[in-house]
C-alpha cells in the first residue's frame, strides 16, 4: 500500500484551498442562510437553498474523480440535506461518515468597521464572516481529504458525506434524514465531525466530549399593565427581582455554580487528566482568548478547573430579555412583566430531558408573592462523551498532528453542543469518533467578527486524509 507523502499532501491541500475552497466560501458567507430557529421564513426567502446549491455545484465537479454520487435530500417541511456516497477501495462493507452543516447563526451586533456577518473579508490568513468556520468549510475539508487520497492512490473505505441545514437549531430535522437514509448509510465504523473547536492553531485538537443544552423562556408577570413606580414600588414586587430570586434557585449568585443533582455529574478521571494536559498546553489562553473588558478576571485562577468548568460542569446564561424598554426610553414605570431567554449547558453525561423537566419544576414551584411564573422549554439536547479511543486511531491522530502541525495532539472536551453526536453514538455504539475543527482563539463563532483561520482549515483537511488512510489498514 502506498503511504501518504507529506509534501504531496501539503501541495495538494494548499492548492485546492487557495484555488477553490476559499473563493467558494467567500460566496457562501454572503448568503444569509440562517438556521430555521432564527429564520422561520427560510423556505420563502430561499437563502438556505442558495447555500445548498452553491455547495452542491462545487461538489458536483468532484464526483467523477471520486466515482461518487450525490443527492440533495428534501423531506417535506424540513431543511435540505446533502448526501454524497464515495465508493471505497478498501474494507468492503465498512463505512466512514463525514459530517458538517451549512446553516448559520443570526447576525449579532458588534462587528468591526468594514466587516459584517454577510460581508466576506479576507484579511491575512483569516476569512471573516458568518459561517465559514461554523461550519461551511466541513464539506470542503471532507471531500478535499478524499481527493488528496485519490491524488496519491491511497486506499480508503467507503465514505458518506452528510451536510445538514438545521444544526444551529438543535438538528431537529437530522434524525428523520438518518432514518430515511439508513440503508444507504450502512454500517458506520468511524465518524468524522468537522464542527468543533481547537484550543490553539498550533496542533491538532481532538474533542473528547460535548456538553448538552437545556433552554427555554422564563416569564414573570406581576401586573396587568405598567404603573407609576413611585406609587407602586414597595407595594408591588418587581418582576425583575422575582426573576432574580427564581434564577438563584438554580445558580449560586456568587460563584455561578449550578445547584442540583439533575444538572451535575461525576467527572471521569480520564477527562480530568486531559483537562490538566490541555491547560498546560494552553496556559493563559484558556481564558485570554475571550475578549474581556479591561480589568475583568476569569471565573477562577486554576486553569485546569476553568477547562472543566467549560467542558464538564453546568453553566447558566441569560441570552435575551423582553418586557423592558431600552434605558434611553425607560420612564418611571414599574413594568408588568419580565421575560428571559435561558441557556443552561449541562455535562456530557447528564440526561437533558430530565434536566429540562427539573429546571421547569424548580422555576415554577411556589412562585414568590404568588406571581404568575411560566417556563417554556425549547431545547433539551443531551451531550456526548467519546468512547475509548482505539489504539490504531490514537496512533493515527498523533502521527497526523506531528505531520501536519509539527506538535503532539491535545484532547479536550468542548463546551458547546453538536446534537448529532449523541444520536450517532447510540446508533453506532461500536464506532470510533474524530471530532475536530477550526474554531480557535478569537474566531468567535456565533458572535461578531467570526473568522475562519485558513491555515488550520488546510491542516485539518490533511489530518482527515491521514485518518482515513489509517482506518483503511487498521
Amino acid at each position: 500500500m502506498a503511504a501518504l507523502a507529506q509534501d504531496k499532501l501539503r501541495a495538494f491541500t494548499d492548492a485546492i484551498w487557495d484555488d477553490e475552497v476559499v473563493p467558494t466560501l467567500v460566496e457562501y458567507i454572503a448568503i444569509p442562510a440562517k438556521s430555521p430557529s432564527f429564520e422561520p421564513e427560510w423556505q420563502k426567502l430561499g437563502h438556505m437553498d442558495r447555500a445548498v446549491e452553491l455547495f452542491a455545484k462545487w461538489a458536483e465537479t468532484k464526483l467523477a474523480a471520486l466515482n461518487a454520487t450525490m443527492s440533495v435530500e428534501r423531506l417535506p417541511g424540513r431543511t435540505p440535506l446533502i448526501f454524497i456516497d464515495v465508493p471505497g477501495s478498501a474494507r468492503d462493507g465498512d463505512t466512514v461518515m463525514l459530517y458538517g452543516h451549512l446553516d448559520k447563526q443570526p447576525e449579532m451586533t458588534g462587528w468591526a468597521d468594514g466587516k459584517g456577518p454577510w460581508v466576506p473579508v479576507l484579511e491575512g490568513d483569516k476569512l471573516y464572516g458568518r459561517g465559514g468556520a461554523d461550519d461551511g468549510y466541513a464539506l470542503f475539508g471532507a471531500l478535499g481529504a478524499l481527493l488528496a487520497l485519490k491524488d496519491q492512490d491511497v486506499p480508503h473505505a467507503r465514505a458518506v458525506v452528510v451536510i445538514e441545514a438545521s444544526e444551529e437549531s438543535g438538528s431537529p430535522d437530522l434524525p428523520f434524514y438518518i432514518d430515511a437514509l439508513s440503508e444507504r448509510i450502512g454500517s458506520v465504523s468511524l465518524v468524522v465531525c468537522l464542527d468543533s473547536g481547537c484550543g490553539d492553531y498550533d496542533r491538532l485538537w481532538v474533542t473528547t466530549s460535548l456538553r448538552g443544552m437545556v433552554g427555554g423562556t422564563l416569564r414573570v408577570d406581576v401586573l396587568e399593565e405598567g404603573v407609576h413606580s413611585g406609587d407602586a414600588s414597595g407595594v408591588v414586587p418587581s418582576s425583575f427581582r422575582i426573576l432574580r430570586q427564581l434564577l438563584a434557585r438554580v445558580e449560586d449568585i456568587e460563584t455561578g455554580a449550578i445547584k442540583g443533582s439533575a444538572f451535575n455529574v461525576e467527572i471521569p478521571t480520564e477527562r480530568q487528566k486531559q483537562a490538566k494536559v490541555a491547560a498546560q498546553a494552553l496556559g493563559d489562553q484558556v481564558y485570554a482568548k475571550f475578549p474581556f473588558v479591561a480589568g475583568m478576571k476569569p471565573n477562577g485562577a486554576d486553569l485546569a478547573e476553568l477547562v472543566l468548568n467549560r467542558t464538564w460542569r453546568p453553566a447558566l446564561s441569560v441570552t435575551g430579555f423582553a418586557g423592558a424598554p431600552t434605558p434611553r426610553d425607560a420612564g418611571n414605570v414599574l413594568r408588568p412583566y419580565t421575560e428571559a431567554k435561558l441557556s443552561l449547558r449541562v455535562p456530557p453525561t447528564a440526561d437533558a430531558k430530565k434536566a429540562s423537566a427539573e429546571l421547569k419544576r424548580i422555576l415554577e414551584v411556589d412562585p414568590p408573592y404568588g406571581a404568575k411564573v411560566s417556563y417554556e422549554g425549547e431545547k433539551d439536547g443531551s451531550g456526548w462523551n467519546a468512547p475509548k479511543t482505539a489504539p490504531w486511531l490514537e496512533s493515527a491522530l498523533e502521527d497526523a498532528s506531528m505531520s501536519s502541525f509539527g506538535k503532539p495532539m491535545a484532547m479536550m472536551g468542548e463546551g458547546g453542543s453538536i446534537p448529532f453526536m449523541g444520536m450517532l453514538g447510540e446508533k453506532f455504539p461500536e464506532a470510533q469518533f474524530v471530532i475536530t475543527g477550526v474554531l480557535g482563539p478569537h474566531s468567535n463563532a456565533h458572535g461578531p467578527n467570526e473568522f475562519l483561520h485558513i491555515p488550520t482549515g488546510k491542516r485539518v483537511t490533511e489530518v482527515v486524509a491521514r485518518v482515513l488512510a489509517a482506518h483503511a489498514t487498521r
